[in-house]
């Protein structure tokens, strides 16, 4: 046999190294892309050719005069060396003689926040950075606060830019008292500060004469040596099934990465949420088969029975299954321009399941600064919250803090499929489990037989002053006079009983119409035809809406009136009111009317009168066999 290769001593020794995982974060300019530069550059791991670029472009984009900007090795988007700011998350990676290193460098601009949490839902460390200039800023906090939310138990304040307060140890004193103060409450495993300069390199990898009354470790030593260690691959085994894995009819597996624990084939295993339990018996990769697998690994699980597995199903140990639930608390990381409202349906992706949710209660906010709570019906940009969620359906889970991989979510908008919040599972309402649906003997369609008719939602939406209630007014007398169930639900009249505690906020508007929805759903359920009439200005709270009741029965009544002739007939003078500042919050004045963009009935009322609408909608409920 051949001996090895120094190559391969090399990989061999690599493979052995522990990783870390740590990002920098801080406020704009404080030095962070400087900082990952001068660890890249000291620690000798930088091309030649990489050198060369370095230099060229510090001549043209840098900020140092004639030296090295150590930050423009890392600010990569044009966008960000024009500026001098790092818009993005960028990740480097370098080894030293004991450890291998994998940092995010984040923004530092408020409006990137949502970038900064990515980096550091998956770091084990933080490196906050300071400017010694400035001291503990708002986004500094903000940052620490957010990084103990996402389970990162060690930070490392680094005093940045000492050098411009002559190294004093007073400015650092102050700083590291003050940051303390504020980090007491946030249960960090450890704390480090240490004074720095990232330019000049000074406790950036050895310690400097320039601080003598600094007797901690320079950062790089401290880097190498944390004990970071999450210990995943002792936690309870967990497997989000990504795919059904079927090449052929002789082959089933269940793929995945595995986000806790282990596995070795013979293991028994349980769906999370069905409680069904069969036993591994092949553990399944591209470089075949293996005889244990540990978190962290993507692989194929074969079983030992036929069990109804797809994708966002969870394997677990049968002894430590996770929390099945549709209603949760969880801290929220909001990240998108337009507010959180409650009430509204998002989709939310845990692991490899994606279902409809929706914020049931918004307990607080929290005050980045102070870290108080306080009273909230609505998040904003950057803004973190506490609240109840409530699922479409049972999702299995764990609580954050004990498995981040199975108990942290996103909210992504159902229109624009962007990513709006980040969230952090506190513990488990259990609904799902104390709460079920109660058998009835009686059900919709022995009611609505008993009619002679077909149950639906007539959901009449438009303007104030289009003319909705008017409408859904002549049509309810005209079921009538046929002897038809019906019931009317008018914006107005819930509002003086079901809605009287809700403004118009959209927060509010968003709440009215999901009671309103989930009213119809029950009269519906009661066989009965019922009509709404509500501005709904939102198209998200229209379709959850038609989302309660089933397939053809919900029909969007759009009754399309231009503001102009709206704005005429102001029955009850409101857009005069609105116009003069007197009404906030007014659809079509300062507020949105989202218009439908695919009605089941569009009513264009400026072309004939309402009776001629409302016959014209009887007859469409006849022609479609509502009617019996």
């Amino acid at each position: 046999m051949n001996a090895p290769t120094d190559l391969q001593k090399f990989l061999a020794a690599q493979e052995k190294k522990s990783l870390l995982r740590f990002l920098t974060c801080g406020s704009v300019d404080d030095g962070k892309s400087t900082l990952i530069g001068r660890l890249l550059y000291d620690t000798k791991l930088l091309f030649e050719d990489t050198l060369a670029s370095l230099e060229k472009d510090s001549k043209k984009f840098g900020t140092d005069g004639d030296n090295i900007d150590f930050a423009l090795l890392v600010d990569g988007l044009e966008a960000e060396r024009e500026q001098g700011i790092t818009i993005d998350v960028a990740y480097r990676f370098f080894a030293t003689d004991k450890r291998k290193f994998i940092v995010a460098d984040t923004p530092g601009h408020e409006q990137y926040t949502r970038n900064m949490a990515t980096g550091a839902s998956n770091s084990d460390l933080a490196v906050i950075l300071i400017d010694a200039r400035k001291g503990v800023l708002t986004q500094t906090r903000r940052h620490a606060y957010i990084a103990s939310l996402l389970g990162i138990r060690h930070i490392v304040l680094a005093v940045n830019k000492i050098d411009l307060m002559d190294y004093s140890q007073e400015v650092f004193d102050a700083i590291v008292s003050d940051f303390h103060q504020f980090s007491a409450r946030l249960n960090f495993a450890s704390q480090v500060a240490i004074p720095i300069s990232a330019r000049f390199g000074v406790n950036v990898i050895e310690k400097s004469k320039v601080t003598p009354w600094y007797t901690g470790p320079a950062l790089l030593s401290h880097l190498e040596v944390v004990d970071v260690d999450t210990a995943l691959a002792d936690t309870a085994f967990r497997l989000p099934v990504q795919w059904v894995n079927r090449p052929d009819l002789d082959f089933r597996g269940f793929s995945g990465t595995i986000a806790g624990g282990r596995i070795k084939p013979g293991a028994a295993v349980a769906v999370a949420k069905s409680g069904r339990t069969s036993k591994v018996t092949r553990i399944v990769t591209m470089d075949g088969d293996l005889e244990e697998a540990v978190a962290g690994d993507a692989v194929t699980l074969t079983l030992a029975d036929e069990v109804d597995i797809s994708r966002g199903d969870v394997l677990s140990d049968p002894g430590a299954r996770p929390t099945v639930s549709d209603q949760f608390a969880a801290h929220l990381l909001w990240m998108a321009d337009e507010e959180l409202l409650p009430g509204r349906q998002y989709l939310l992706k845990l692991g490899t399941a994606t279902v409809p949710a929706q914020v049931s209660a918004l307990k607080h906010k929290i005050d980045v600064n102070t870290l108080d709570s306080h009273a909230a019906k609505t998040l904003a940009l950057n803004e973190v919250g506490y609240a109840n969620f409530s699922l479409a359906q049972p999702l299995a889970f764990d609580a954050y803090r004990d498995n981040r991989d199975t108990g942290g979510f996103i909210l992504i908008d159902r229109f624009t499929n962007a990513t709006v919040g980040a969230g952090m599972i506190d513990f488990s309402l259990m609904r799902a489990t104390n709460v079920h649906w109660q058998a009835l003997d009686v059900n919709k369609d022995a009611r609505a037989a008993l009619k002679g008719q077909r149950p639906v939602v007539l959901w009449f939406t438009g303007l104030s002053g289009s003319g909705k209630s008017t409408i859904a007014n002549l049509v309810e007398k005209a079921l009538a006079a046929e002897g038809k169930h019906t019931y009317l639900l008018d914006g107005d009249n819930v509002r003086h009983g079901l809605n009287r505690d809700l403004g118009f906020t959209d927060a509010d508007r968003v709440e009215n119409i999901r009671r309103v929805g989930e009213a119809a759903r029950l009269f519906v359920d009661a066989g009965l035809i019922v009509l709404t009439a509500f501005i709904s200005p939102f198209r998200s709270e229209r379709r959850m809406a038609r989302e309660l009741v089933g397939e053809g029965e919900f029909l969007e009544v759009f009754v399309d009136t231009p503001i102009e002739i709206c704005m005429r007939r102001d029955p009850k003078g409101l857009y005069e009111k609105a116009k003069a500042g007197k009404i906030k919050n007014f659809t079509g004045i300062d507020s949105p009317y989202e218009a439908p963009e695919r009605a089941d009935i569009t009513l264009k009322t400026v072309e004939s009168s309402p009776e001629d609408q409302a016959q014209g909608i009887v007859k469409y409920l006849r022609d479609k066999g509502y009617l019996g």
